[in-house]
């Protein structure tokens, strides 16, 4: 099993990466506040003004360490990285059955059912863990949302067009951010939830699961780039110049274990709470410096936490998902797997 390597997030404004020897540091008004040794990361991500040195990103590129621009508010910018690797057999593959759509339907009817899962998985926690909390209307609307997923579910084995099984997807997602508010526990007002939204967020729950998910495409990207393929080109997602389509394919059935319920766990343990968020003239909300590193920490915590992967059978870090499911969907491409076993948690 490949070694889960670090990814390594500068938030600090104005901080200078630059190369000594194998190493990468940092230094902010001319100190030295860290240094890392390049062959443990995986990737940089930048948040917000970071400089880094053209010799680091040169050396970055040959190590095959990808670094990411972000603005400070988690909006994806920019990334630069090296030669692209990987057989280039199984990308012709990955575009072949990109434009078959009955080879591609029963991989996105795979990866729509793990998500589905994992939404009912999030609900199901969230009532056994604190159904006695909820009011007794809100606890049947919650668990009519769960059977309405299950509902859904049943009819993704069934359906063999790719644009009614986004049009499930889409009514799965009204149904779990239908209720999804109903989950968060403070009962301040300014971090309520009311509807998912993006671009820009315009509550504080929805910047949170904003970045989160943004941390999450880096992670499925670089997952997918590690193992061959194209992000670029997916199945569910629609190409789209510019669009990770592929990685916002693989980060479907991830982002109800990875990031909802650690977005649930930072506001109802406290740990995020109104004064890290303000809202801008134009109604769009951003976070403070110490809530994104906040998240950040998390984010990282998270991603260490062990799990029995349900097809492999064996113990490994969340972090590692993306990678597994990558690797998962690679060897179905190639013939070796029958079809692509979409992430359950349990």
């Amino acid at each position: 099993m490949r070694r889960q390597l670090n990814t390594l997030y500068v938030t600090t404004e104005g901080a200078w990466l630059k190369k000594d020897g194998a190493n990468v540091v940092m230094e902010v008004d001319g100190a030295e506040r860290a240094r890392l040794p390049i062959h443990m990361l995986a990737s940089v991500v930048c948040l917000g003004r970071v400089l880094v040195s053209p010799p680091l990103l040169g050396y970055c590129a040959e190590q095959g360490v990808s670094v990411a621009y972000l603005s400070a508010s988690g909006r994806f910018l920019a990334r630069v990285e090296g030669p692209v690797a990987g057989n280039v057999l199984l990308r012709r593959e990955q575009y072949r059955v990109s434009d078959d759509l009955p080879r591609a339907v029963p991989i996105v009817r795979n990866v729509l059912a793990g998500k589905l899962y994992n939404q009912r998985a999030v609900i199901s926690r969230a009532l056994r863990d604190h159904g006695d909390d909820f009011p007794d209307d809100r606890r049947q609307e919650i668990e009519r949302a769960r059977t309405r997923l299950a509902m859904i579910a049943r009819r993704l084995r069934i359906e063999c067009d790719i644009d009614v099984l986004r049009g499930l997807e889409g009514e799965a997602a009204q149904s779990y951010f239908g209720v999804f508010g109903h989950l968060i526990r403070v009962k301040h007002p300014a971090l309520q939830f009311r509807g998912r939204n993006r671009r820009p967020p315009l509550d504080a729950i929805n910047a949170v699961l904003s970045f989160l998910y943004t941390l999450l495409t880096h992670d499925c990207r670089s997952a997918l780039e590690t193992v061959g393929l194209d992000p670029a080109v997916g199945f569910l997602h629609r190409d789209r110049p510019g669009r990770p389509s592929l990685a916002l394919d693989l980060i479907e059935e991830m982002r109800p274990v990875i990031a909802d319920r650690l977005a649930l766990s930072l506001v109802n343990r406290k740990q995020l709470n109104a004064r890290d968020f303000k809202t801008l003239d134009n109604g769009a909300v951003t976070m403070s410096e110490a809530a994104r590193k906040a998240i950040l920490v998390a984010y990282q915590e998270r991603k260490r936490d062990e799990m029995l992967h349900p097809f492999i059978d064996e113990k490994i870090p969340l972090g590692m998902v993306p990678f597994v499911q990558a690797q998962l969907l690679a060897r179905h491409l190639r013939g070796d797997l029958d079809a692509y076993p979409a992430f359950l948690w349990k």
